[in-house]
């Protein structure tokens, strides 16, 4: 397989998606813990990519097996199986190649780190397989937006953080006659789950666009996702809603100082961001307003993620 071919089957330019929480998730655990773990990162972000990549590809994979319609854009153009005629036994190999090194960099992690590290690991693993493999995969449903942002914006920026912090005991469990104890810092892990909310609203809004430029292919693939559920007007009055709590989630962080004040230079992209949502209300068109979507979460998530390192380097140089 061309490494071109590669790319295209894992869908490189998404994985934005997954970097992007990764590198806030850094910079905002400095921020607040000052605290960086560059091995346990590089570990991470190495199982991440794989995972993410092998998803992908099993999405593509299975989206190519189990398609209804073979024509269009979404079949003939988006999916790299067909375009680049690849063979069953390549996309396979290539599945289970990423599986095998997104497991062993997990595992040395979990070594590295503790329990909690595992389960969250195993969790999202085993979502992220489900979310494109089995009779019903998750991306097919209506759960769709909500585990894709749960997953991609929370859970890679809490072990972003949590790897780096977990000596400090803001989860403590320990087992005392059969028993286990489990304390948890609740105020420290709310802040956390609270300053990836941003990144969880976007995600899940660029799976919600994609849905709702694929409604009419989906229902004839037999794929009943969220709009298929609310219906189109209802899931566009959503896109637009997703973008405004993030922005407001910003904006309460901010006031609870939770964040640095460098963070309202995020409030500038609210005009670019506008921009596009217009664009994108007025058609949902999969090859043409799509990237909008994604345009908007590296809008605002690129400028958060900078915002707290402006404030890093400042704090840093006084």
């Amino acid at each position: 397989m061309k490494i071109s071919s590669f790319l295209k089957l894992v869908e490189i330019q998404t994985k934005v998606a997954s970097v992007l929480p990764f590198l806030t998730g850094i910079a905002f655990c400095y921020y607040r813990y000052q605290a960086f773990d560059a091995l346990r990162l590089g570990l991470f972000f190495m199982s991440m990519l794989c995972v993410d990549m092998a998803t992908t590809t099993i999405n593509n994979y299975w989206d190519y097996k189990k398609a209804i319609l073979k024509e269009g854009f979404n079949y003939e153009s988006h999916n790299a199986i067909v375009k680049d005629q690849l063979t069953e036994k390549q996309v396979q190999m290539t599945i289970g190649g990423l599986l095998f090194l997104g497991i062993l960099f997990g595992t040395v992690l979990f070594l590295l780190t503790d329990w909690v590290v595992l389960l969250i690991g195993v969790l999202a693993f085993g979502i992220g397989i489900l979310y494109s493999y089995g009779p019903v995969p998750i991306s097919h449903t209506p759960l769709g937006e909500v585990l894709s942002g749960t997953m991609m914006g929370g859970f890679i920026f809490f072990i972003a953080n949590y790897i780096q912090i977990f000596e400090r005991g803001y989860i403590n469990y320990y087992m005392e006659q059969r028993t286990l104890h489990l304390a948890v810092n609740m105020k420290e892990m709310f802040i956390i789950i609270f300053i990836a909310l941003p990144l969880i609203f976007l995600i899940a809004n660029i799976m919600l666009a994609n849905n709702i430029c694929d409604m009419d292919d989906d229902l004839i693939n037999r794929r009943y996702t969220l709009p298929a559920y609310i219906g189109k007007k209802h899931a566009i009055s959503l896109f637009v809603l997703l973008i405004v709590l993030s922005y407001l989630a910003i904006f309460l962080s901010i006031i609870m100082k939770w964040l640095p004040i460098s963070t309202l230079l995020v409030f500038l992209t609210i005009f670019p961001v506008y921009k596009g949502t217009k664009k994108f209300l007025k058609e949902q068109d999969k090859s043409k307003t799509f990237v909008i979507s994604v345009k908007n979460f590296v809008f605002i998530s690129g400028s958060y993620m900078a915002s707290i390192i402006l404030s890093i380097m400042i704090s840093l140089l006084t």
